[in-house]
């Protein structure tokens, strides 16, 4: 039986190349999508195994559409598409509800592993970019950050920040209400006297605890 995928890149080439790259194996596209509003609606229309979505699109970008599309289609897997393996964009992938990211560079056989292990549920490849992400963002305080004035949760959070995540994605990522977030948020900048969010992200990485 084969793997049905939804392909949603504002450029043509790329949809198009991903086609040529499937053709052959046991991975069907059934549908394509220029943007974000397109790929729910695929999505929804089509119910893929896999919606493999680009993260720069016109009007909405795909990380916009991965929580709708998830909705329409609550058992297609979400793999996103971009040129670059930015750390934000992995770790907002992740708290979106994307279970792999596969860059638009990987080879023919590690784009095909990608979609059939978020088919199949297998998980990640071991050199997926978004593998050492999920482990900094799944991270709790070891003995390096004894002398980190914060909680094990409040140390999780600012990890979140300075990948760049929302407090409402934060929220996703760690199961917990934006209210929640919020304090834990004012605690951060209190204990670190730093003024803003930004100011912490940049401790924390001069810290090296991301």
């Amino acid at each position: 039986m084969s793997i049905r995928v939804v392909i949603s890149d504002d450029h043509e080439v790329v949809r198009e190349g991903l086609v040529s790259i499937m053709q052959g194996s046991d991975i069907e596209v059934v549908g394509q999508a220029s943007n974000a509003a397109e790929a729910i609606a695929a999505t929804r229309d089509l119910k893929p195994d896999v919606l493999v979505i680009d993260i720069k699109m016109p009007e909405r970008n795909g990380l916009a559409a991965i929580e709708e599309a998830r909705a329409a289609s609550p058992d297609t897997r979400v793999v996103v598409l971009s040129t670059y393996d930015n750390p934000s964009y992995l770790a907002r992938s992740l708290a979106l509800g994307a279970v792999d990211f596969v860059t638009k560079g990987s080879p023919k056989e590690a784009v095909i592993d990608t979609v059939r292990r978020a088919a199949t549920g297998e998980g990640p490849r071991e050199d997926s970019p978004i593998q050492g992400v999920r482990a900094a963002m799944s991270r709790k305080r070891d003995a390096s950050d004894d002398d980190i004035p914060l909680t094990n949760r409040e140390l999780q959070v600012l990890r979140h920040i300075a990948l760049g995540l929302s407090n409402r994605e934060i929220g996703q990522s760690l199961s917990i209400s934006i209210e929640t977030v919020k304090e834990h948020v004012q605690n951060i900048l209190r204990k670190l006297d730093t003024p803003d969010r930004t100011a912490a992200a940049v401790w924390a990485v001069k810290r090296g605890i991301v």
